[in-house]
C-alpha cells in the first residue's frame, strides 16, 4: 500500500486532504482511482488508512476509514551529525538513516570537508535532501519524515546538541571497546541522542578536543576503519536494535 505524509491541519471532517507533489504522483504516476486505498500519516503516533474520493489538479481527498497507534518510530529520538562527504555519499547515509529511524539529519561543515556549500547550492542541497528523506520515509513506513536542517558548522553543530541527553563520537583512535558498550547500553527510551560521523580521514585532533570539552563521548566501532556512510549506518543499526520495543 502506498503511503503519503500530511500535516495535521489536512484532516477535516473526516477526511484526509493530500496537496502539493503528491497529487500529481496520485494521480499521474501511480494513476490511482477513487475507490482505492492509500496509508496517510500526519507525524503524529496515529496512522490513517484511507479510500480516496476525489483527484483533482489540486487536491486529493481521501475519507478515513481506520486509524491505528504507529509503532514504527523509535523510543529515543536519534540526531544524526554527518560530516559532508563527496560526491552522491550523502544521498546515501539519508535514505538509509531514515530507514534506521533517525529523527533529523545535521549536515556539519567540519574543516576537512571538501565539499563546500554555501548560498543557493546550499539550499538547494537541502531540499534534494528533505525530498530524499521524505521518499525513504515513505517507503520503509516511517511515522515522520525525518528533516534535513541546513548546514552547519562545527561549532554550530556543538551549540546545537548542547541540550541532547547522549553526544556519542565515533573516533578511531579512541580505545576501549568495554567502555563503549557501556555508553551505548545505557541509552534509553525517552533520551535524545547525538551521533557526529566525520569523513573517512576522521576529526582533526582540535575538533575532537573541543567536541570533549562540550560532553561528546569518544567511541570506539571495532578494530577496523569504517567508511563515513558505514560508520553512521552502524551506530543507527546498533540503538535501533536495542530501542526497538
Amino acid at each position: 500500500m502506498y503511503h503519503f505524509f500530511i500535516t495535521t491541519d489536512q484532516i477535516r471532517e473526516g477526511c484526509c486532504h493530500i496537496v502539493g507533489q503528491d497529487v500529481n504522483h496520485i494521480g499521474n504516476v501511480l494513476r490511482m482511482k477513487p475507490g482505492e486505498r492509500i496509508a496517510v500519516r500526519d507525524g503524529s503516533s496515529v496512522n490513517y488508512l484511507c479510500e480516496i474520493q476525489s483527484i483533482s489538479p489540486e487536491e486529493v481527498v481521501a475519507r478515513i476509514l481506520e486509524t491505528e497507534e504507529n509503532k514504527s518510530e523509535l523510543s529515543a529520538r536519534l540526531y544524526l551529525f554527518q560530516a559532508l562527504p563527496k560526491g552522491d555519499k550523502m544521498d546515501f547515509v539519508i535514505q538509509k538513516a531514515v530507514e534506521l529511524g533517525v529523527s533529523e539529519i545535521i549536515p556539519v561543515a567540519t574543516k576537512r570537508c571538501v565539499v563546500k556549500l554555501d548560498g543557493k547550492k546550499a539550499e538547494a542541497k537541502v531540499r534534494r535532501w528533505n525530498a530524499i528523506a521524505q521518499s525513504a520515509a515513505k517507503q520503509s513506513g516511517r511515522g515522520m519524515v525525518p528533516e534535513v536542517t541546513e548546514v552547519m558548522n562545527w561549532k554550530e553543530a556543538l551549540a546545537y546538541a548542547s541540550d541532547l541527553d547522549v553526544r556519542l563520537l565515533p573516533y578511531e583512535l579512541a580505545e576501549g571497546i568495554v567502555k563503549t558498550k557501556e555508553i551505548l547500553s545505557g541509552i534509553q527510551a525517552g533520551m535524545r541522542v547525538g551521533i557526529f560521523i566525520g569523513l573517512e580521514g576522521g576529526f582533526e585532533r582540535a575538533e575532537v578536543e573541543q567536541g570533549e570539552a562540550a560532553g561528546l563521548l569518544p567511541i570506539t566501532l571495532g578494530r577496523r576503519i569504517l567508511r563515513t556512510e558505514t560508520a553512521g549506518m552502524t551506530v543507527l543499526s546498533i540503538l535501533m536494535y536495542q530501542l526497538e520495543t
